[in-house]
C-alpha cells in the first residue's frame, strides 16, 4: 500500500505527517519551510508512494474559512497542477495547535522544548492525518 501524507501549511513552515505503507499509524515526519515544500515533497515522492496528501483547512467557528485560507487555497492549487497523480483531500484543522501545544504538555515535555513552533507544526499534520483516518474508518 501507498502511504496518506498531511500537511499543516503556514506562511512560513510547514508540518508533514505520515502514515505507514499500511495506513495505520501516523507519525511526524518533519517541518520544512513554506519556500521548500514542493521541492521537499518531489524529492519525498521519488522515495515513497503517496496516494493521498490531506491538507488542513482553516476554519472558524461558524464553519466559514478563515483569513489564513487566503493562502492555503492557492498552495492546494499548486499541489494538485505539481503532483497531479495524487487525490488531495481537505480536513478541518480547527483547534489543531492547541491540540498539539496540550499533547506536548501532557507528554512531559519541557516548556523551552514546548516554545518550538516546529514541533507544534509536525504534531498538528499528525492530528490532522489521524482525524483524517479515523473519518476514513468510520466510513
Amino acid at each position: 500500500m501507498a502511504r496518506i501524507m498531511a500537511i499543516d501549511y503556514g506562511s512560513k513552515r510547514v508540518g508533514i505527517a505520515v502514515t505507514d505503507r499500511l495506513q495505520i499509524i501516523a507519525t511526524g515526519l518533519t517541518t520544512v519551510h513554506s519556500k521548500d515544500l514542493i521541492e521537499f515533497l518531489k524529492k519525498y515522492f521519488d522515495k515513497e508512494e503517496v496516494v493521498c496528501i490531506v491538507v488542513g483547512e482553516p476554519k472558524r467557528m461558524n464553519n466559514e474559512p478563515s483569513d489564513s485560507a487566503r493562502f492555503i487555497d492557492p498552495f492546494v492549487l499548486h499541489l494538485k497542477r505539481t503532483f497531479p497523480a495524487v487525490k488531495i483531500e481537505r480536513m478541518d484543522e480547527r483547534f489543531t495547535s492547541k491540540m498539539a501545544f496540550q499533547t506536548m504538555i501532557d507528554s512531559g515535555l519541557k516548556k523551552k522544548s514546548r516554545l518550538n513552533k516546529e514541533l507544534v507544526d509536525e504534531i498538528s499534520a499528525v492530528i490532522i492525518l489521524q482525524s483524517y483516518m479515523n473519518k476514513k474508518s468510520f466510513k
